[in-house]
Formats: structure tokens, C-alpha cells, sequence
């Protein structure tokens, strides 16, 4: 609820302002490029900030007969009017030291006058103004709810800058660069909102603000403040008319104007400014950055943010609004009810993929958010899709779910069912999915049809298994190929094809070298996602590093899309893909050795980790393939090298249809021994290749550990010395 209604605040002021932000943000950006343009002038003299009053006084009345006024701008810039020594009038920036002319200042071009006035009024003068006024609160209450949002996403001010899950380009770069531009922004925001209560006289009333006469210290009456004043702090000097003591310099400095003896250089008399003055001039400082050139430029790429922002902002909302839900049937009409929880939409089109499909096979279907839990006195399955937000809450639209299940019960026995998403990036991974499948539990209505499935980072791949089980005991045939539950992602990475070696007909096996941009990090045990046929349809292979390239081993499939596809590349040739990261499967650092199991192109990974294996730390390797082929002495070379530099301790190969028709499992049988002493000693085992290699695999791994008085499997899996990656 709390989420609910900074998100909602933060949307309606966005919408409610955009439009007057959009235009104060492309005309800020001038302005603020105006001010650093401004600060190029070759007009402020050298150590401006170390001259004093007294010095240039005293130089300048030895060069001009008769001098009116000295002013000090905000570029520091000193401007002088006065009567030469030749009796001609002069108006010119000068230099402070030497009293020598610099420049005549020059009016702001009418174009930028033009910008100044659409930026402060919008050409409507004391209304505009008004406007302007509301917009820059409007801006200063979207910031503070950006970080209220921020904070509840990164759970906590300790974690404000910590690391942001990337969801898609908009969401990603809304949050990242909220972060950065947040306080620019606010500066902006409060400092206009001040600047325009103050015109409105928002703090005096009606009666302007006039400066206040203070008291003089004694030591004021009798010190020069010639000597003691900086130039950088005086903003007018009004010189005395002639040289009667009873004549006065009136000197305007930063936060006070004071009169002061031409001769003594005592102040005579002092009045303070109102600090609403001194405010509204910081206030016009910070907000303009006509005072410093890195802040003009900080404030023009807060400006450029704010224009991102929305777009990104309105970006985010459609991709939610995308997510809409749309039903055939009625809710009590159906027997199949699938209920989502999803922050920003994306859970739907898990849910929706399931909704058309079971339409598909005659089933009635109905789809809805968490929130909307009622009676379904049809419903024969209830299935729950939730993502977890926060410190494991609820998604916005699953806020109710848990007292609605309280207050709701059905009429009949329901099955239910639970999946899960979520990021394991966060600790309470899965957490409220975890919740509502134990509350579901406890209903006396609710029959538990499947344990929980909880999916890491929208993975298709792990929806599936799900999708699979579910399936197979429901009867209803449903996809079990993950791109059917993927989109194409945006933003996806040109590959350059390097090299490519060639199949025959005895060899369909080859390997494939892709070059990524230099910025891309990938590790050995990552996957590439490809779309070979430019739509949903994706492909996963596991990669391995080779110097810094992307090598994957792909055997080419009758009518096979993947591979077919990556058999047709040539070098040289383009495709478009992304590097799928899968921390869970890379080289583990601090095990005592590793053994690599592998058949067929599963061999692709541990070549890669081989290779880098930098560390020397003990590695063995045990692969299986059908025959002796060139792509397998390929293999023997690059281990033999491997071994030499005491990156791989050895090969072993188990050959299935010549030599001694062995397979991979027998290799495993005859180094029992081994593989014994190598989990007692932490060591790790991981696996690539088929599916059935793995079974094979793990069921001799759990009959040696139950001979071996070992801990069973299972424990060796929750301890991470068993990592699997099959297909």
C-alpha cells in the first residue's frame, strides 16, 4: 500500500508536470551551457580572489581623473565606469591589478534573453512565473518520491547504491541514473521553488524586505576595511563625487552595504541584507551556475537526465500497462485459475503463455492479479505466479492476497499450485511466494498439487521444469521449449564470427570462435542466447573463454535451428545474441581440485576454464564421445599443451562405439577411488552434456557415496561440490 502510493504520487506528478519539465529541461541546458560559455571570456584578472579593495583603488584613481562606479559580476569580471586621463568616458572590463582596459561588455544575444524568458516565465510574465513556480515543486516532490522508491527497490539507505538488478534498458537506467542525479536535481527543484516564493514575497508579505542598520564595533570605526575586504566579496562601489572627507564610498558587498570614509577607509555606517535576499542569491547561484563552470555543467547533465527520466518514466509505465490482463471466460465459469503477482508486468507473460495454451486444449481459463482473490466455484486448479519486492513483500497488486485467502475459502476441494520468481541477487529470494504456498497449505480447501518452483532471473529454462512437471500430471500437454516463454531481449551484442571449424560426414561436430565487444564480461560456464530465426525462439549454449573470445561446440542436428544456424556462419559474418550469466557454474576458486565430466559438446565450457586456469589449480578432466574424430584430436592437442603448462592434471576418454565401447560412467567406476577422495577433501565435481549422462552419473555417485560410508548426494549438491549444466 505504502509502495502503492509513492509510485502512484510519483507517476501523477511526472504526468501532471512533464510537459513544463520537458521545456525547463531543454532550455536549462542552454542556459547552463550560456554559463560555461561565459567562463571562457578572457576578462577575469589572475588571483582574483587574493587582490584587495585597497589595492585596486589605489591604482585605479591613479588612472582614471574621475570614476563613477565598479562593479563585480558573477563571472568575476570587473566592470568599470569613469573619465580617462584624455577626458573620454569609459565603460569596459578591466583588470583590477593594472586598471587596464579588457573588453566592453557586451548584452546577452537576443536568443539567449529569448530562452531566459521561456525558461523563468514562459513569456507570460508574473503568471508564467506562477506556473514555473509549481513546476519546480512539482519536480522538487518527484524527487523526493524517486528516492522514497529508490530505497524501498534497494531495500535501505546502506544499500542505496548497491547493485541493480537490470530488468530491461528503461528500468535499469531510470534507477541508475536517479541515483547519480538525484541531488542536482533537488538543488534544482528547491532552488527554483525559493526563487519563486520569494518573488511572489511567499516569506515578507506584501512589503518588500530592506536591509537592516547594525551597530558598529569600535574596531570597525577605526580599521580600513580597504585593507581588509577581497574584491571577489564586492559587488558595487559607488565612488564619492569629489574629494571631501565628508564624501563616502557606498560599497554593496555580498551580505551587506556599507558607507566608508575616503580617506580613512572606516565604515561610517553598515546595513545587513535580509536573509531572504542572501538566500534568493544563493538560491539564483546554485540554481543558474553562473557562479562556477563544473556546476553549470553538472546541472546541464541533470537537465539531460531529467529528459531521459521522461522518457524512461513513460517507457516503464506502458511496458506495465502492456501487461494487461485479458480473459475469455469468466471467473465463474472457469476451471483453471491462474492468479499473478508481478511488480513491473513481466510475471504475466509467464501466465499468459499458460492461459493460451490450455485455451488451446479446451480448457476454460480465467487470469488475475493477486488482489483480486475471490470464490471460483468452478476452479478445479488455483496456480499462483508471484515475483517477491522488497525485504521478501509482496508485488504491488499481491498486497491483499494473504488476508483474502484468510477471509476466502471455496466452496470445493481446489488444487493449488505455486511458482515462484525472483532474483537470488537478493537474500529473501523468493520469499513471498515461499509465504503464500504455506498459507495455501493450511487451507482446508486447498489440495497441494505441486511443491513450490521458484525461478531465478525469469530463467525459461527453469520455468520449464516446472511447466514439465505440471504437465505430466495434470495430462494436459503444454510447451516444454523455453523460448516459447522468452521474448527477444533488447539491447542484444554484435558477435563477429572468427573462425569456424569444418563438419564432414563423419564429423558433425564443430567449434565456433565469436569475437564480443571488449566492454562484454563473460566467464567460462556462461551461456549464449541466440534467436536464429529473428523471433522468440531461443537457443542456449554453454561457452567457454578462449584468449578473451567466445567459444562454443555445436553438433550440427538434422534441421536443426541452432545449429543450422551456426553452421551457415562464416567468418567474418555478424549475428546478434547475448551472454547469459551463470555464476552457478564457474570454476569454483577455492576448491582443492575440480573434475570436469563431459559428453559430446558439453566438452565446451571446461575448455575454456582449462584455459584459463591460470592458478594451476588441479583439474581432470573426463569426457565421452562416440569415436576417435579430428574434432577429438583436437581436443587431445589442446590437453596435452595444457598439461605441459600444468593447466590440466589429465584427459580421460571413454570412446562408445570403437576401442573398448566404454562410456563416460565407466571411466567414473574405475577412478572410484578418486572421485571418493575428492569429495572427502572438498573437492568439486561438475557436469556438462545430456541429460541422461548426468542420471547415469549421479546414480553411480550415489551408490559410491552409500558404499563409502560418504555423505549422500544430495548434501554434496546443497554444499556446492556437485554442479551440474545439462540440456
Amino acid at each position: 500500500m505504502t509502495l502503492s502510493f509513492w509510485r502512484y504520487a510519483h507517476l501523477a506528478l511526472a504526468l501532471f508536470s512533464s510537459l513544463f519539465l520537458l521545456l525547463a529541461s531543454v532550455t536549462g541546458i542552454i542556459l547552463a551551457v550560456d554559463a560555461v560559455q561565459e567562463k571562457t571570456l578572457p576578462y577575469k584578472a589572475e588571483n582574483f580572489n587574493e587582490i584587495t579593495l585597497g589595492e585596486t583603488l589605489s591604482v585605479l584613481k591613479k588612472e582614471y581623473s574621475e570614476i563613477t562606479e565598479l562593479s563585480v559580476d558573477y563571472n568575476q569580471f570587473v566592470t568599470l565606469q569613469a573619465i580617462d586621463a584624455d577626458g573620454n568616458d569609459v565603460k569596459a572590463y578591466i583588470d583590477p591589478k593594472t586598471g587596464k582596459a579588457l573588453g566592453t561588455p557586451a548584452k546577452k544575444s537576443e536568443f539567449i534573453n529569448w530562452i531566459t524568458s521561456l525558461h523563468r516565465s514562459l513569456f507570460l510574465h508574473e503568471a508564467g512565473r506562477f506556473f514555473v513556480g509549481i513546476i519546480s515543486f512539482c519536480l522538487l516532490l518527484i524527487a523526493i518520491s524517486g528516492f522514497v522508491l529508490v530505497l524501498k527497490r534497494q531495500r535501505g539507505i546502506r544499500n542505496f547504491f548497491s547493485k541493480i538488478i537490470k530488468e530491461y534498458f528503461a528500468q535499469y537506467y531510470h534507477v541508475l541514473l536517479g541515483r547519480l542525479a538525484l541531488i542536482p536535481i533537488l538543488i534544482i527543484a528547491l532552488t527554483g521553488t525559493y526563487l519563486s516564493l520569494e518573488r511572489f514575497n511567499f516569506f515578507m508579505g506584501e512589503e518588500k524586505a530592506k536591509p537592516v542598520k547594525t551597530e558598529l564595533s569600535g574596531k570597525a570605526k577605526t580599521v580600513s576595511i580597504f585593507k581588509m575586504t577581497l574584491l571577489s566579496d564586492v559587488k558595487k562601489i559607488e565612488f564619492p563625487f569629489t574629494d571631501d572627507p565628508e564624501e563616502y564610498y557606498i560599497i554593496e558587498l555580498k551580505d551587506r552595504e556599507v558607507e566608508v570614509n575616503q580617506v580613512t577607509g572606516a565604515v561610517i555606517s553598515e546595513k545587513r541584507s535580509p536573509m531572504t535576499t542572501q538566500f534568493a542569491a544563493l538560491s539564483l547561484d546554485l540554481h543558474t551556475g553562473r557562479i562556477n563552470g563544473i556546476w553549470a555543467v553538472i546541472l546541464a547533465v541533470a537537465c539531460i537526465n531529467i529528459l531521459f527520466f521522461i522518457y524512461s518514466g513513460f517507457a516503464i509505465t506502458l511496458k506495465r500497462r502492456s501487461s494487461r490482463i485479458k480473459n475469455k471466460f469468466k471467473a465463474s465459469e472457469s476451471t483453471f485459475i491462474l492468479l499473478v503477482g508481478s511488480e513491473n508486468g513481466s510475471t504475466f507473460r509467464f501466465a499468459n503463455s499458460i492461459q493460451k495454451q490450455l485455451i488451446d486444449r479446451g480448457q476454460k481459463v480465467f487470469v488475475s492479479e493477486l488482489n483480486k482473490f475471490s470464490a471460483y466455484p468452478k476452479a478445479e486448479h488455483i496456480v499462483v505466479f508471484t515475483s517477491t519486492h522488497g525485504l521478501g513483500d509482496a508485488p504491488s497488486n499481491g498486497t491483499q492476497l494473504k488476508s483474502l485467502i484468510e477471509k476466502q475459502n471455496q466452496e470445493q476441494r481446489v488444487n493449488f499450485s505455486v511458482v515462484g520468481f525472483g532474483s537470488k541477487s537478493y537474500p529473501d529470494f523468493c520469499q513471498f511466494a515461499i509465504e503464500i504456498d504455506q498459507l495455501l497449505g493450511k487451507q482446508k480447501w486447498a489440495d497441494r498439487y505441486l511443491d513450490l518452483k521458484t525461478v531465478n532471473d525469469k530463467s525459461a529454462v527453469e520455468f520449464v521444469e516446472w511447466v514439465k512437471l505440471w504437465s505430466e500430471k495434470t495430462g494436459i500437454p503444454l510447451a516444454t521449449t523455453p523460448s516459447l516463454y522468452n521474448h527477444i531481449p533488447k539491447g542484444l551484442q554484435k558477435l563477429m564470427v572468427l573462425d569456424k571449424t569444418p563438419i564432414s560426414e563423419t564429423e558433425h561436430t564443430f567449434i565456433l570462435t565469436l569475437r564480443a565487444n571488449s566492454r562484454v564480461k563473460f566467464s567460462s560456464g556462461d551461456l549464449l542466447a541466440i534467436y536464429p530465426a529473428n523471433d522468440s525462439r531461443e537457443r542456449l549454449y554453454s561457452i567457454g573463454n578462449h584468449s578473451g573470445n567466445i567459444q562454443l561446440v555445436v553438433k550440427l542436428h538434422p534441421n536443426g535451428l541452432g545449429s543450422g544456424f551456426l553452421n551457415a556462419l562464416e567468418p567474418g559474418n555478424v549475428i546478434k545474441a547475448q551472454i547469459v550469466k551463470n555464476p552457478a557454474f564457474h570454476l569454483p576458486k577455492k576448491a582443492s581440485k575440480v573434475a570436469f565430466i563431459s559428453n559430446g559438446t558439453g566438452i565446451a565450457p571446461f575448455l575454456g576454464m582449462i584455459e584459463q586456469n591460470k592458478a594451476k589449480q588441479e583439474l581432470h578432466l573426463y569426457s565421452g564421445f562416440r569415436m576417435e574424430t579430428p574434432t577429438l584430436m583436437a581436443y587431445k592437442k589442446f590437453a596435452g599443451i595444457m598439461i605441459q603448462k600444468e593447466h590440466l592434471d589429465n584427459f580421460h576418454v571413454a570412446l562408445s562405439r570403437e576401442a573398448e565401447h566404454i562410456y563416460v560412467m565407466d571411466l567414473i567406476k574405475r577412478d572410484a577411488n578418486f572421485f571418493v577422495n575428492l569429495l572427502k577433501k572438498d573437492g568439486v565435481i561438475m557436469i556438462c552434456g545430456s541429460l541422461a549422462m548426468q542420471k547415469d552419473v549421479e546414480a553411480i555417485l550415489s551408490e559410491m557415496c552409500l558404499s563409502k560410508g560418504l555423505k549422500t548426494l544430495e548434501e554434496y549438491k546443497a554444499n556446492k561440490q556437485f554442479l551440474t549444466d545439462c540440456y
